[in-house]
């Protein structure tokens, strides 16, 4: 099919820092075991993905997304003979950087480095990987393969000249080309993952009450899909119909972006990587209406389950526990862990690092513990 465009692991880049090749594994499948056993990637488990993970055991949390977009990405690398562990380690670790709560931590930890360089969890997923993690030494970091770092970075696309805090220093030791399209296994990372939330946080929105199958077949990509399954199976029970809804929108997901993405490349006459480098778009998309059906679904879920009142209190909460957090540690340096001392960045920036490690119980726990 395509494994001309396929990155090529005995021809990587290699990695900032050299290492002895005494492994039998290809450089892209030390990748993915270094992400899969590092600190960062186990504290996903209790880190909010939509909901708050101790409120049910079946909500997804930032590892269980991470995996499910992790076994999309393989699926669609697969079909268009890509190399599958490079995907898979791009879809892994592509949210390393979150802190708890999700994207209302985010923006309270943003917020609280407004004047120290601010924060940004792509850029703190490099951060995790190329320092914050710490495993050899001779040097900080997973000391991922260039491939591996410039597919991570570059997941949503190329960059703009105004970089953020980490990826700006950092790039001056090690040139991603961050003008130039990520690879191919990158761009089925990042499709994945939408493909993934657009459709998990809708088996999670009803488990939560949020939302109904009524709301479901209200948009009419999901209506066909209910009205055939019904249509097939006469009394199937609406927690088998959820289930299998989502299972056949899934496929018809991957489907329609290995379907799309052949197109792109023959009619870009993309023979080459470089050729995918140098192209002025993303060449792995969706069709123009399964694009459209995408994009309904997004607004959908940020109408009817992002922006609920039943989840406003709690992320309220969430984003005070984070900013007085924040405040305590930049009053009381002493209070830090041990380990969490003697760094020679900015304090602002290591208590940044701190609290963006911490799991949602973890502050949840600490900030009783501090408040009485």
């Amino acid at each position: 099919m395509f494994k001309h465009l396929a990155s090529n692991p005995n021809n990587s880049n290699g990695r900032l820092y050299n290492e002895l090749n005494d492994d039998l594994r290809n450089p892209f499948e030390r990748d993915r075991a270094r992400v899969i056993h590092s600190n960062s990637f186990r504290k996903l488990k209790h880190k909010t993905q939509v909901f708050i993970e101790s409120e049910s055991d079946y909500f997804r949390t930032r590892l269980t997304h991470s995996l499910e977009v992790a076994q999309i990405s393989r699926s669609i690398c697969r079909l268009l003979k890509l190399d599958e562990d490079l995907g898979e380690t791009v879809a892994l670790a592509h949210d390393l950087g979150h802190p708890p709560f999700g994207h209302i931590g985010e923006d309270a930890l943003d917020e609280s480095m407004n004047s120290f360089g601010g924060f940004n969890h792509n850029d703190q997923t490099l951060r995790v990987l190329t320092s914050i993690e710490k495993r050899h030494p001779e040097f900080d970091g997973l000391n991922l393969t260039w491939e591996s770092l410039e597919g991570i970075v570059k997941h949503n696309g190329i960059m703009g000249n105004n970089l953020p805090y980490h990826l700006n220093n950092y790039s001056k030791l090690h040139n991603l080309h961050l003008k130039d399209q990520p690879h191919l296994e990158s761009q089925i990372a990042s499709i994945s993952d939408d493909i993934a939330y657009n459709n998990h946080d809708v088996e999670d929105a009803i488990r939560a009450n949020l939302i109904s199958l009524e709301n479901l077949a209200e948009l009419s990509f999901f209506k066909k899909i209910i009205m055939d399954l019904k249509s097939e199976y006469k009394n199937i029970p609406d927690n088998i119909l959820v289930y299998q809804v989502l299972r056949n929108s899934i496929s018809k997901m991957i489907n329609d972006v290995y379907e799309t993405t052949k197109k792109n490349l023959d009619n870009n006459n993309i023979i080459s990587i470089d050729n995918v480098r140098k192209n002025n778009n993303f060449l792995v998309t969706f069709s123009n209406e399964m694009k459209k059906n995408a994009d309904i679904i997004k607004k959908f879920l940020f109408d009817n389950v992002y922006n609920h009142s039943n989840l406003s209190n709690k992320r309220n909460h969430s984003k005070k526990v984070i900013s007085s957090l924040f405040t305590y540690f930049k009053k009381n340096n002493n209070k830090l862990p041990i380990d969490w001392t003697n760094q020679s960045i900015e304090i602002e920036r290591l208590i940044c690092d701190y609290i963006s490690g911490m799991t949602d119980r973890f502050a949840l726990n600490l900030h009783k513990e501090i408040n009485g």
